[in-house]
């Protein structure tokens, strides 16, 4: 019967002890999925920026090449042997400079011996009219003799022009690039000797698509440079092709822009910016704030936390019991121990500013938007968004609707970082 009893007592407090690891466990987890059904995530850091109305200046944008407004490769019209290279690579030359000499020793003796035969027949000329005015000559001599001086003339004329082709002169004022030739080298007509640039001036040809043509006009300003962010250049629309091409849809424009600083290449890719007229009151936030998705754009708005619902109402016994605390406290003598500051302590605390985590949260709010047109980096808002909104422009990637934030706007992600740090 003890035996019975003890094992009894024994496979009781078995049973006891499993009963309070399974209730220990179960309490743990319900403990655990209540901390963090009730845990608030912590506030995510965003910048943010106010909409309101600006001033655009719009444009259609585009991409061109840059070529000089004059600029030929030069060749020669006749064969020969390189005498001469009169000029070096990337050298500045006038009109009518002389560039290649070619071999013209035979060219220059025809022409002196013909110069000679041109004296001749000349002077015969000049025997015949004396002759015919004394009445001596017939008009058959007087007449060849003309015919003879004539062609000795033209001839000269010929062996002249002959000798000028054997030199290669700069049709305009203009750079000179690296010559393609050598002294004693041999060169048939049409061979490619150098290129001469016009680099004062340069023109830019580029496209646009046809529902843009009636936004442009001759003399428009147009901006070109290595890119959106840096057109330094200013010019003009000087032409614009009056067909479009049915196989692109694209219409061919052409500018025209100073570059007397010699900054623009000819062959050059550029970036390229036509102004429109300056437009006001316009919507807009900069493209880091819109995000595209397959339900449309949207953009996160900052907006006031909506405030908790009020505290229950205390209870009567816990007012009355309130209500005699001050009397009750009255009633007990003054300790003289504790000095006088003591008892201002409630007044300093009242006096105290409230802490800033009972200042309202900030929670976001998905809104959808409609997008215009793109001008430096902004957007502009058509519906959507109203002046005044706070909208966030960076930090979205892993926001939700309703989340808390907090705003930190010490960064401006529409600047480089470079420029921030420079800032004192």
């Amino acid at each position: 019967m003890k035996r019975f009893f003890i094992i009894f007592g024994f496979l009781l407090l078995l049973v006891l002890i499993c009963v309070g690891i399974v209730g220990f466990n179960f309490m743990r987890d319900a403990g655990i999925k209540q901390y963090f059904a009730t845990m608030k995530p912590p506030a995510a850091t965003v910048s943010t920026v106010i909409v309101k109305p600006s001033d655009w200046t719009p444009g259609v944008e585009a991409i061109g090449t840059v070529n000089a407004v004059r600029g030929v490769d030069l060749t020669l019209e006749t064969s020969g042997i390189v005498k001469q290279i009169l000029f070096h690579a990337n050298q500045k030359v006038a009109a009518d400079a002389v560039l290649v000499q070619l071999d013209d020793a035979v060219e220059k003796a025809d022409l002196v011996a013909q110069k000679a035969q041109a004296a001749s027949d000349q002077a015969a000329l000049t025997r015949a009219i004396e002759l015919q005015r004394r009445g001596v000559g017939t008009d058959a001599t007087l007449d060849a003799a003309r015919a003879a001086a004539d062609a000795s003339a033209a001839q000269v004329n010929k062996l002249q022009a002959v000798l000028d082709q054997k030199q290669l002169s700069a049709p305009f004022n203009g750079t000179v690039g690296i010559p393609k030739i050598d002294i004693g080298q041999y060169l048939a007509p049409g061979n490619s000797v150098v290129t001469i640039q016009d680099l004062d001036t340069m023109r830019v040809d580029f496209t646009v698509p046809e529902q843009q043509l009636p936004l442009l006009k001759i003399g428009q300003t147009i901006r070109i440079g290595g890119s959106l962010a840096d057109l330094s250049f200013a010019g003009a629309i000087r032409g614009i092709d009056p067909k479009i091409d049915p196989a692109s849809r694209l219409v061919s424009i052409r500018g025209e822009v100073a570059n007397t600083e010699g900054k623009l290449t000819p062959g050059q890719f550029v970036q390229i910016r036509v102004e429109l007229p300056k437009e006001s009151n316009v919507i807009d936030v900069p493209q880091t704030a819109v995000t595209s998705s397959l339900y449309g754009d949207f953009v996160f708005v900052v907006e006031p936390a909506k405030p908790a619902s009020s505290a229950a109402p205390a209870k009567p016994e816990d007012a009355k019991t309130d209500a005699q605390k001050p009397a009750a406290d009255a009633a007990k003598p003054a300790d003289a121990s504790k000095p006088a500051t003591d008892a201002a302590k409630p007044a300093d605390a009242a006096a105290k500013p409230a802490d800033a985590a009972q200042q309202p949260a900030l929670v976001i709010s998905q809104v959808f938007v409609k997008l215009g047109r793109r001008n430096n980096g902004m957007v502009e808002i058509t519906e959507g968004l109203k002046e005044g909104d706070q909208v966030v422009t960076a930090g979205q990637n892993r926001l939700f609707n309703g989340m808390s934030v907090a705003v930190d706007n010490t960064i401006d992600p529409s600047k480089s970082a470079n420029k921030q740090v420079q800032q004192p």
